[in-house]
C-alpha cells in the first residue's frame, strides 16, 4: 500500500511539471510572435519611409498656382500661357460655370471671334440634297445654314438634328438669305458658344503661340455676351496646364 501512495505522489509531480513546462514554451512561443510581428512592422514602415513619392518639377511648379489669388482675364491669360510646358502647341480654354435657376434657358449664343477661331467649323448649307443626305444618317458638318423657306423641308430632319444641337436658328443667324457671306463668317470668326448640362461654358480661345491680344480679344467677347451676375466662376487654362482663377 505504501508504494502505491509514492507511485502515485511521483505520478502527480510528473503531471505538474509537465504542465509547467507546456505553460513556459507556449509563452515562450507567444512572445516569438509578437517579436516577429513589430519587427515585420519596422520594416514595412521604412521601406515606406524610404521610398517616399517624388513629385516633377512641372508639377510642383504649376501646384503653387492653384491657391493663388483671382486675376483679371489678360493676366490670367499670360499666366496659363507661362505655364504651358507640353512639347506641342497647347489650346488655351476658358472654362465658365454658370449660376442657373429653375426655369432658366440654357445659354447658346453664336460671338464674333476677334482673334479668330481655333478650330475651323464645318459649315453645311441645308439644300433638298443634303437633307435627304442626312436621312440616311450621313452628319458630316458642325453647324447647319439654311434659307428660311427651307424651314418646312428641314423639319422632316428635326428629330435628328435637334438633338445634336444642329437646327438652324435665327436666333443664332443661322437662318439667313446670305448663305454665303454667313458660312464664311462661321468658318472664320463667328463661334457658337453653348452650356452643356451643368451649366458649364467650355470654350477655345487660342494657342499658346498666339499674340496675346488675340486670346484676349476672343476670352472678353465671350464674357461680353454672359450676364456677369450669372456667372458664378471663370477659369483659364492650357490643354495640359493648371486652371487660373479669373476675377469677375
Amino acid at each position: 500500500m505504501k508504494k502505491e501512495k509514492k507511485d502515485t505522489g511521483k505520478s502527480v509531480a510528473s503531471i505538474e511539471e509537465t504542465m509547467r513546462l507546456l505553460d513556459e514554451k507556449m509563452a515562450e512561443s507567444s512572445s516569438e510572435k509578437k517579436t516577429e510581428k513589430v519587427e515585420v512592422k519596422k520594416v514595412v514602415k521604412s521601406a515606406k519611409s524610404k521610398y517616399k513619392k517624388v513629385r516633377s518639377h512641372r508639377y510642383v511648379n504649376l501646384k503653387k498656382y492653384t491657391e493663388r489669388k483671382e486675376l483679371v482675364i489678360g493676366e490670367a491669360v499670360k499666366q496659363a500661357k507661362a505655364l504651358a510646358s507640353a512639347k506641342f502647341d497647347e489650346t488655351l480654354e476658358i472654362h465658365i460655370k454658370l449660376i442657373i435657376k429653375k426655369g432658366d434657358n440654357p445659354f447658346r449664343e453664336t460671338i464674333v471671334m476677334p482673334g479668330g477661331l481655333v478650330k475651323k467649323p464645318r459649315v453645311a448649307i441645308l439644300t433638298a440634297e443634303k437633307i435627304e443626305e442626312i436621312k440616311k444618317g450621313k452628319i458630316d458638318f458642325d453647324t447647319a445654314i439654311a434659307r428660311p423657306e427651307m424651314m418646312g423641308k428641314i423639319a422632316e430632319v428635326a428629330r435628328i438634328l435637334g438633338p445634336k444641337g444642329l437646327m438652324p436658328n435665327p436666333k443664332l443667324g443661322t437662318i439667313t438669305e446670305n448663305l454665303e457671306e454667313v458660312k464664311q463668317k462661321l468658318e472664320n470668326s463667328i463661334k457658337e458658344i453653348k452650356a452643356d448640362s451643368r451649366g458649364i461654358i467650355h470654350a477655345s480661345i487660342g494657342k499658346v503661340s498666339w499674340d496675346d491680344k488675340k486670346i484676349i480679344g476672343n476670352a472678353e467677347a465671350i464674357l461680353g455676351k454672359i450676364n456677369r451676375v450669372k456667372i458664378e466662376k471663370v477659369i483659364v487654362s492650357s490643354t495640359m496646364g493648371v486652371g487660373i482663377r479669373v476675377k469677375i
